[in-house]
C-alpha cells in the first residue's frame, strides 16, 4: 500500500491550492487529509467515504473541498480562502477495514505555506 501526496507550496492569503493523494495496493473505506501546524498536533481536515460522505474541520468548512476518484483510486482536497494559520504539513490518510480491523494507513506530508 502506497500513498502518494503532492500539490502543496507557498500561497498568499485569500489564494487557493488543490491537494491530490494516489492511493495504491488496493481499496479503501474512507480517505481523508490530516494536518500538522509547527508545534501542534496533527488533526483531522475532511475526510470523505467511498459512497461520498464527507466530514470537515470546523475550521476549515466552507473553504475547502474534499472529493475522491474511486476508479482512480484518487483524494484530492481544494482549498480555497486560505489563511495564515492553514500553514502546516499536509498528510493524506486511508483507512480500510482489514484482518486487524480498521487500520489507517498514511503518506508522506505536503507542505503548505500561506503568507499574509
Amino acid at each position: 500500500v502506497q500513498l502518494q501526496a503532492s500539490g502543496g507550496g507557498l500561497v498568499q492569503a485569500g489564494g487557493s491550492l488543490r491537494l491530490s493523494c494516489a492511493a495504491s495496493g488496493t481499496s479503501f473505506n474512507v480517505m481523508g487529509w490530516y494536518r500538522r501546524a509547527p508545534g501542534k498536533e496533527r488533526d483531522l481536515v475532511a475526510s470523505i467515504t467511498s459512497s461520498g460522505s464527507t466530514n470537515y474541520a470546523d475550521s476549515v468548512e466552507g473553504r475547502f473541498t474534499i472529493s475522491r476518484d474511486n476508479a482512480k483510486n484518487m483524494v484530492y482536497l481544494q482549498m480555497n480562502s486560505l489563511k495564515p494559520e492553514d500553514t502546516a504539513d499536509y498528510y493524506c490518510c486511508a483507512t480500510r477495514n482489514t484482518a486487524r480491523g480498521w487500520t489507517n494507513f498514511w503518506g508522506q506530508g505536503t507542505q503548505v505555506t500561506v503568507s499574509s
